[in-house]
């Protein structure tokens, strides 16, 4: 696989706290030279972006990075991220509903971010690191039945990112429709080539400058 064939899988990615404009600029510049999927930045910056870089695929985050905010807060933080430009969504659920047992909330709320994304793409990101196994497979059903693009494993601000394992788990229980999002923790040219191989269509990384041209 080479440099730009994995490149044209990465969610290029800045979601830093203290990231400045001049870095995001830095960040956009780069994703299109070398043909990143996508920049993946903070909400504040989306309408920025857009305006200066009007041909990139722009990705923000939803109820970053713990999920537990209102759903209404969360559908309201999308419908802006849309009015912004936003391309693409990713979504944090609400870990604690899940914990709780109220898969309910937990469905209602893809769905009601899905419908708010208004023909958007949509990831889910579940934080595997927190989950059991059985509370994956149920985040499975619910983003398969939901209708999301894609479940994601990490925010990358968890105790731990992506594994192979959960990829494999992820593959034998979304629907057909579903893909799959790597992140957290993946920063060699091994570790890429390793989930896109083990099926995942994107993937999520602030490390993608390690395939840049010298």
């Amino acid at each position: 696989m080479t440099n730009s064939e994995i490149l044209s899988h990465i969610d290029h990615t800045l979601l830093k706290p203290d990231a400045k404009w001049e870095d995001i600029a830095l960040l956009c510049e780069k994703a299109m030279n070398y043909h990143t999927a996508s920049v993946c930045i903070p909400p504040y910056y989306v309408e920025r972006v857009k305006q200066t870089f009007p041909s990139l695929n722009v990705c923000t985050v939803i109820g970053f990075p713990l999920g537990y905010q209102q759903t209404a807060v969360k559908v309201f933080e999308t419908q802006e991220a849309v009015k912004a430009g936003a391309d693409e969504i990713d979504m944090v659920i609400n870990v604690s509903a899940l914990k709780s047992g109220n898969d309910s909330a937990v469905l209602d709320e893809i769905r009601r971010i899905r419908e708010a994304c208004g023909g958007r793409v949509l990831k889910v990101i579940i934080e595997t690191c927190l989950l059991t196994e059985d509370e994956k497979i149920r985040c499975c059903k619910m983003v398969t039945e939901a209708g999301a693009d894609y479940i994601k494993t990490s925010t990358g601000f968890g105790s731990a990112g992506a594994n192979l394992e959960d990829i494999a788990l992820f593959r034998q229980h979304i629907g057909s429709d579903v893909k799959m999002k790597a992140a957290g923790g993946i920063r060699t040219r091994e570790q890429m080539e390793a989930f896109l191989a083990a099926g995942c269509d994107r993937i999520g990384s602030s490390a993608a400058k390690i395939l840049f041209e010298k």
